[in-house]
């Protein structure tokens, strides 16, 4: 078969995403806090691009004299004084300078000792971070009376602490990798777990809680709780009160109490020094009543508003007709990115005002009534109703908060599965959630429902829903079985 070379003409049709429209499908997407890293960096990058401030040069003449009026005192107050009169306290308050004395003392709530530099510490230099509890640790090492030997072997063991404060490592393991004598080593775990927080370093539950009792042996005077923690802990978590008292011989009235003591008691010693800062919900949308109407407003405080640069502008309207042909093409190119940044970040804000909108308008009763009032919902419903794509809607209501009459909620929150009822329409997921949660909470806590029974109680209250549906949600709300919300005594 011979090699040889033709041409053909070829009409086919396909899909091209070009760097605008990812750009725009990926700010879509992105929550607040990302959204504004974004900004900051694109105005790190593209020298095109500045943050637009309002200022007074930037006013037109004629408001930034009403505002120069406005913000005036008296004008006899302000008038100047003569020579020979001393002047009164109102004509030297109407002489200071108030936006030079604002600037230089900022009302921060910083009480320093006054410089005449007026050089202060910033803010930031005043803010401390959270130890950790290795670190927390470290500092109790060094006052401590620990040999050399066995600082090396606490050190070994602080490393393979967890974050709940549990050591998880073997002695033996320790020992070897540390070069430390394992007797050393045992002798430091002992001296360390007396260190704060009490029950540090314990290899299980047991141990945490047993180390705990013995230091809070002036408080716990009931030898019965160190007797249910060292041989019964396993039936006290299943809550098998009454299994315990039989094998003790007691009342199951004093198996209660000391569950109670137990129940005070710290299962993860290192809980307040693990984990992240708590970072604080900004929502991207208000909505307020007013009178009988719910109106949107979109949240623009912490994003930069972005502009072109008057001087690049100039260089392609024809201000720098001497610039090389190179810069000029630079130019161009940065200009219309920042452009397409620009635009695609107001096209992001219209996309969620209408969807937020279409969701006001099928959830209408939730936010004059409550979570109870929920009505199903599914995407297509809202892209169908502002014409766009279910996936686009999907990005939308992605890590978007929107603060309601009702609470703060995810716009993924409104989106719920139908749960049928026996005679009429459906109901929300999240409405059967609420009710749930409603019965649990008016429950006798002696006498707990069981799921079945929760099953039977919304059946009647017309809402047809399986026992297993029911433990889905419940398990979902994190509320415990009825064999462990039972309480005695």
């Amino acid at each position: 078969m011979a090699l040889e070379i033709k041409q053909q003409l070829r009409l086919s049709q396909q899909l091209v995403m070009t760097p605008q429209l990812q750009q725009a499908i990926k700010l879509l997407q992105l929550s607040r806090l990302e959204l504004a890293d974004v900004v900051q960096q694109e105005l790190q990058e593209n020298p095109v691009l500045e943050e637009a401030v309002e200022s007074e040069e930037e006013l037109p003449q004629e408001v930034a004299e009403d505002s120069r009026d406005a913000a005036a005192p008296d004008t006899e107050a302000a008038a100047p004084v003569p020579e020979n009169r001393e002047a009164s306290d109102a004509e030297k308050i109407a002489d200071i300078d108030w936006q030079s004395y604002a600037e230089a003392y900022p009302q921060t709530g910083f009480q320093g000792e006054a410089r005449e530099d007026d050089e202060r510490r910033s803010l930031e230099g005043t803010l401390t971070r959270r130890a950790t509890l290795a670190e927390h640790l470290e500092w109790q090492l060094q006052l401590s009376d620990l040999s050399e030997v066995e600082r090396v072997a606490a050190r070994w063991i602080i490393g393979n602490l967890d974050e709940a404060g549990y050591l998880r490592a073997e002695l033996e393991e320790i020992a070897r990798r540390s070069g430390v004598p394992l007797a050393i080593v045992e002798a430091a775990l002992t001296k360390l777990q007396q260190f704060d927080p009490t029950g540090v370093a314990a290899r299980d539950l047991r141990e945490c809680l047993l180390l705990q009792i013995a230091a809070l042996q002036m408080q716990i005077e009931s030898p019965l709780v160190q007797t249910i923690v060292a041989e019964h802990l396993d039936a006290l978590q299943r809550r098998d009160f009454r299994g315990i008292a039989r094998a003790l011989g007691i009342a199951i009235e004093e198996v209660a109490e000391a569950a109670r003591v137990i129940g005070r008691l710290e299962p993860r010693p290192g809980r307040p020094f693990g984990g992240e800062d708590p970072i604080y919900i900004i929502p991207d949308i208000y909505v307020h009543k007013v009178g009988d109407e719910l109106h949107v407003v979109l949240n623009e405080d912490g994003l930069p508003k972005l502009k072109i640069n008057q001087l690049y502008r100039d260089v392609l309207s024809g201000g720098g007709n001497g610039v090389a042909k190179d810069t000029r093409d630079y130019v161009q190119d940065k200009v219309r990115s920042a452009m397409w940044l620009i635009k695609s970040i107001h096209q992001r804000q219209r996309t969620i005002y209408k969807v937020m909108t279409s969701i006001i308008k099928h959830q209408r009763e939730f936010f004059e009534r409550g979570v109870q009032y929920l009505k199903p919902l599914n995407l297509r419903d809202v892209a169908e109703d502002i014409g766009m794509h279910e996936s686009t809607v999907s990005r939308v209501t992605t890590n978007k908060y929107a603060n309601t009459p009702q609470g703060i909620f995810e716009l993924k929150f409104f989106f719920n599965s139908s749960i049928n009822r026996v005679e009429g329409d459906a109901i929300a997921s999240e409405s059967v959630k609420e009710k749930i949660r409603r019965i649990i909470v008016a429950e006798d806590p002696r006498r707990p429902l069981s799921d079945q029974r929760i099953a039977e109680m919304l059946r009647t209250a017309n809402i047809d829903i399986a026992r297993r549906t029911v433990t889905k949600y419940r398990e979902a709300m994190n509320i415990l079985s009825s064999t462990k919300r039972r309480r005695v005594g």
